[in-house]
């Protein structure tokens, strides 16, 4: 038995030393518009695999999506950060990152445009199973991967988080090809009952198959730990945070199934 143990501690130990988390920066295209965006993905899993879309909040790519994509390759999937705004713009102030997702948010056209470039480019990649790929998007990003879903993305699944969930084109549902979830604080004070109500008339009058999670206690950017409360009605929630996580994780397995 101890010989067996032996045995199984060195395959594991063997198995640790050839995986390897790789992680790069990813030069691409929205025709001429240069971006730039974030790849992960874990050697230990070999073959084609399911794909996660990250999209960023209003202040770009930062190291927070790069981190929930590190997270996600541990598991096994191919993780890609994509980039809306272009290359070197990362807004550092409220005002600059707020007039930047406001560019896109009232531009829903270019929205659409600019995450699908992202998509197109995870689709070529040769480990990706194209027939597996989720989008998912924190604030900024959450309102960018519904609109993803409302143009007609062939994904298996959309997830939320904290994103603006209005209705500016209710017609828009009948192009949803895929499951949406939205994962939403129940005191986010940036997101109207109002929204709400469109967001959910929008989707059952498509026949989408569609679910709203909320999370007591939480408001914007729950799951943002560098939500330290400096703007008010956004603050980081550790409990709803972990447990916005774990529903990801059983949306993507469904989804992939």
């Amino acid at each position: 038995m101890r010989n067996v143990l032996i045995t199984l501690a060195c395959v594991a130990l063997a198995w640790t030393a050839r995986a390897e988390l790789k992680t790069e920066t990813v030069a691409y295209k929205d025709g001429a518009t240069a971006l730039e965006g974030f790849l992960a993905y874990d050697t230990a899993f070999t073959g084609k695999r399911p794909a996660v879309l990250v999209v960023h909040q209003w202040k770009g790519l930062t190291d927070y999506e790069r981190k929930r994509c590190e997270m996600l390759a541990k598991l096994g999937y191919v993780a890609f950060a994509v980039d809306i705004y272009g290359k070197g713009i990362r807004p550092t102030t409220v005002q600059d990152a707020g007039a930047q997702a406001g560019k896109y948010k009232g531009d829903r056209a270019l929205l659409r445009q600019r995450v699908n470039a992202g998509l197109g480019w995870l689709q070529q990649q040769d480990r990706v199973d194209t027939k597996r790929i989720a989008a998912i998007g924190y604030c900024f990003g959450g309102t960018t991967v519904i609109e993803l879903a409302r143009s007609g993305a062939q994904v298996a699944g959309v997830v939320s988080f904290h994103g603006g969930l209005d209705s500016p084109t209710p017609a828009d549902g009948k192009n949803i090809k895929c499951r949406v979830l939205a994962l939403h604080g129940a005191d986010d004070p940036f997101v109207p009952e109002k929204d709400l109500a469109a967001f959910e008339a929008e989707l059952r009058n498509a026949g989408v198959d569609w679910e709203l999670i909320k999370y007591g206690g939480a408001v914007h950017s729950f799951t943002d730990w560098n939500a330290t409360g400096d703007l008010p009605g956004a603050k980081y929630n550790e409990r709803a945070d972990k447990r916005s996580w774990q529903d990801l994780l059983q949306f993507l397995d469904e989804s992939f199934k």
